[in-house]
């Protein structure tokens, strides 16, 4: 580590995951079965929606959007961690570390804007169903994308305008495989208080507020199925809703054990683990989920590949 007079750091050291060195051709390996399975599976997904017209509603529409921010969220840290196990190297430069916080936290907060985009769709369709034409429009679709985007890249523009402020730091080194904002916020000597503020506010709005409303409305939904005397109708309400509570459990669930559950310096394995969760076998997981549960993209496939025959 090249230091200056004001303890600049020029890159940083970042431990990945706690393997013995004589394993990590195997777990590379694994690593990197388990990203083609993110990046080829999600991507059958988008294709899928594309090609069928009977995948061409809402709830796909919004399904398209998140299989191609799970691409993107898995490629921001999978790659660079298979490189340095491949090269024995556990460097990364500081311009690459900002950057992967930054690109870090626009797909992640992507992701928990669209989780709520499609509880609604879901709410709007069983609680609503003759005016769900009405209320859910292509407008309001595009409009609700559109909105996450804005809201995920002012988000994480924020965060790296005050990190980039903070020019003291005690150590480069990093407990994970990638660069995240709390680790760095942690490492800095400088006054890190309105960052932990704004971290705090934020976290609210891109975490807390998506999640209560997502909460909402599936306690609508719980309601309105309670309601309905057909066997046949609750049976159908939920597989509409079963992959993306599925989604949701995993998504919220490793973001509640990474940043949520308090851990000691002695507890870095498990934030490891937690993190390979979050950022890799949950964007690998959705397409199993939306395929296997999901009759409509199954039947999408069935006749996708007797086309081909």
């Amino acid at each position: 580590m090249r230091m200056d007079n004001e303890s600049t750091v020029s890159e940083f050291i970042l431990l990945g995951l706690p393997i013995r060195a004589k394993d990590q051709a195997v777990y590379s390996a694994l690593i990197l079965a388990m990203y083609l399975t993110t990046v080829l599976g999600n991507l059958l997904i988008i294709l899928l929606i594309r090609l069928d017209p009977h995948l061409h509603t809402h709830m796909y529409f919004f399904l398209s959007h998140l299989a191609l921010t799970d691409i993107s969220f898995s490629s921001v840290t999978v790659p660079r961690m298979l490189v340095n196990m491949l090269t024995h190297s556990q460097s990364i430069s500081y311009t690459g570390c900002i950057s992967q916080v930054y690109f870090f936290i626009v797909f992640g907060s992507i992701d928990s804007f669209l989780l709520p985009s499609m509880a609604y769709d879901r709410y709007v369709a069983i609680c609503h169903p003759l005016h769900y034409t009405l209320i859910m429009n292509l407008n309001l679709c595009v409009l609700l994308v559109v909105v996450s985007w804005a809201l995920s890249l002012v988000n994480a523009l924020v965060h790296i305008l005050l990190l980039a402020r903070l020019s003291h730091f005690r150590n480069n080194i990093i407990p994970y495989y990638f660069c995240d904002l709390s680790a760095l916020l942690k490492l800095s000597s400088s006054d890190t208080t309105i960052n932990e503020l704004v971290i705090l506010v934020l976290g609210n709005v891109v975490i807390t507020l998506p999640f209560i409303c997502i909460l909402v409305s599936y306690g609508y939904i719980g309601v309105t199925i309670l309601k309905t005397p057909s066997i046949k109708g609750i049976r159908k309400a939920l597989s509409t809703c079963g992959s993306h509570l599925c989604v949701v459990s995993l998504y919220y669930g490793s973001v509640i054990g990474l940043y949520c559950v308090p851990s000691s310096n002695n507890t870095n394995d498990k934030d490891a683990i937690v993190a390979t969760m979050y950022t890799v076998v949950t964007p690998m997981l959705n397409p199993f989920i939306y395929s296997l549960r999901n009759r409509d993209m199954k039947r999408a496939l069935r006749n996708i590949l007797s086309r081909k025959k």
